[in-house]
């Protein structure tokens, strides 16, 4: 076994004050001499994700101790999205990875702790608690709340999209007023994260591909038993990788790194997972650049089409046999390593061993895939020299290959209001930009208007095109953080109404179809948007491009 790395402040005539403020919390002399295991909890009255987190850390730490260690519980904030959308509080999400993942770091170094097990559900929390875990590096496990079940709108499933979306067939008269209030009583059951391959689902899960969290953790829905039994377990873990040593970094490795994109691109993942899964690795000291994106979708099928892009919810992919089923498929035809090391303190191959899927249609087979390529592309062109990003298995054929007429605006309002006010046409392209991390600042998602194009029947004709980025519940051609960023000069700067758009998926371009000598005269300084927070100006002087991540610049 390890050396307990809490005698740091447990023992020695010097830490005699220590001792006395642990015996302050009600702890023994035994407990003082056993490893004290930090465990984070994000639960709050404010997230539907985390509104039930208390009753899986109860269980966590009950697991802890029934393997021999000392559970000490503090918290760690996190942001609703779908509550912050739309308005001024969504510049707040992005960065709230930075402060989560520094907080977790200042609690777990100032009170040196043996182990760890976090315990998050919702988009950021998610990421920020897995570079939280690398950046330590002493044994962790993640525990997700999991998903939300689907709920309804009239006789169909519906889930928040489907409220998102609502607001555009209102709009033009498709839905009544008493249907969409019964949507939106409906749509969202219960506690958990929303119940679609969104962001979050898609974090948890990834979780679960690079090794970081046990077989499960991606979709044994919120509500089951199953969870909390998941949740003992994790507590019971960690001692178990304690013991052994068995750290976050002897774990993510750049075979971690392939099997979480390969099994990003098998699910139809979140577009923020291109944001997510670069700021995670760096930790590990590890580069994972767009093309790593694009390289393995290429030979990656899509083997689930789950909501938004198909009917599916993450429940119906649990009931298929979850991740552990989608990640044999993969092994099975060598797109997986297998000797990768998780912690159940097993490889990759042991832990998938006699795993099937159960539904061919929730999670189809190799020969048989949604599509032969993995749901997200990597665009490029003179309009993103540096790279866009689209989830293209959620992009309808018409749009695929388009050429497009933009409509320019300089906030996601202004672009909501032009949608929603019937100003955009078929064949027109919103843009909408100086939303990028820098020039938002904070990165928005634009989940209203790209709901409302598709509320509004315009999915098959519009595109919406930003340096800002998505919800993983947006659909339709929508095409994100387009690099360099209109705040840094980027070409999306120079676009103006009128002017035609090449979007190719397929060949993964996005050109302006303008030439050299005509960008060169619009060429200017781009201006000035002061945020009215300090934070945010703080955040918008140390936060990278989205082509890496949008990571905080090294010093």
């Amino acid at each position: 076994m390890q050396p307990i790395r809490s005698k740091r402040m447990t023992e020695g005539l010097e830490k005699a004050p220590h001792r006395s403020l642990l015996h302050a919390l009600g702890l023994t002399r035994e407990e003082m001499r056993r490893p004290l295991v930090g465990v984070v909890n994000s639960a709050n009255e404010v997230v539907p994700g985390h509104i039930h987190l208390d009753t899986l850390c109860r269980a966590v730490k009950a697991g802890i101790r029934m393997a021999g260690g000392v559970p000490l519980e503090f918290p760690a904030i996190a942001v609703c999205d779908g509550l912050a959308m739309n308005h001024e509080g969504m510049r707040f999400s992005l960065p709230s990875r930075e402060i989560i993942a520094d907080s977790v770091e200042i609690m777990a170094t100032a009170h040196p702790f043996d182990a760890l097990v976090l315990i998050p559900n919702c988009d950021k929390s998610v990421p920020a608690m897995l570079m939280a875990m690398l950046r330590l590096n002493i044994p962790a496990v993640l525990l997700s709340g999991g998903p939300m079940l689907a709920g309804r709108g009239g006789e169909k499933t519906a889930d928040l999209i489907s409220v998102f979306e609502a607001v555009g067939r209102f709009k033009v008269g498709a839905l009544g007023r008493e249907d969409l209030e019964d949507m939106i009583e409906h749509a969202c059951p219960g506690c958990g994260s929303c119940s679609g391959m969104f962001t979050a689902n898609t974090m948890n899960c990834m979780a679960e591909a690079m090794g970081l969290a046990l077989p499960g953790n991606g979709t044994v829905p919120a509500v089951h038993a199953e969870r909390v039994r998941l949740a003992k377990t994790a507590g019971m873990q960690v001692m178990d990788l304690y013991a052994k040593n068995i750290t976050p970094r002897d774990i993510v490795s750049e075979k971690a790194v392939t099997n979480a994109v390969a099994v990003d691109m098998a699910l139809g993942g979140s577009t923020n997972t291109v944001l997510h899964l670069p700021a995670i690795f760096r930790e590990a000291g590890l580069d994972l650049s767009l093309d790593i994106f694009d390289r393995i979708s290429r030979k990656t099928p899509n083997l689930c089409k789950l909501s938004p892009a198909g009917v599916h919810h993450i429940e119906d992919l649990h009931l298929a046999g979850g991740i552990p089923a989608v990640m044999a498929a993969l092994l099975k035809g060598g797109l997986l390593h297998g000797e990768a090391l998780t912690v159940t303190g097993r490889t990759v191959a042991e832990n998938l061993k006699d795993c099937k899927a159960a539904n061919p249609e929730v999670i189809r087979s190799l020969d048989a895939p949604w599509s032969p390529e993995g749901g997200i592309a990597i665009l490029r062109g003179n309009l993103a020299p540096e790279g866009a990003v689209v989830k293209q298995l959620a992009v309808l054929p018409a749009m695929m290959t388009r050429t497009v007429a933009a409509r320019v605006y300089d906030s996601e309002e202004d672009a909501t209001a032009a949608i929603l006010g019937g100003r955009i046409r078929p064949g027109d392209a919103v843009v909408v930009r100086y939303e990028g991390p820098r020039g938002g600042p904070g990165m928005r998602e634009m989940l209203t208007p790209t709901s409302a194009i598709t509320g509004m029947g315009l999915e098959g004709d519009v595109a919406l095109i930003t340096d800002g980025r998505f919800s993983g519940g947006s659909r339709g051609a929508a095409i994100g953080h387009v690099s360099p960023e209109a705040a840094e000069g980027g070409p999306i700067a120079l676009v103006r109404d009128g002017d035609r758009i090449l979007i190719d998926i397929p060949r993964r371009k996005l050109e302006l179809l303008l030439d050299e000598a005509e960008l060169a005269q619009r060429r200017a300084s781009p201006p000035a948007r002061p945020a009215p927070s300090p934070f945010l100006r703080r955040y918008a002087r140390q936060v990278s491009s989205a082509a890496s991540g949008a990571m905080f610049r090294e010093e």
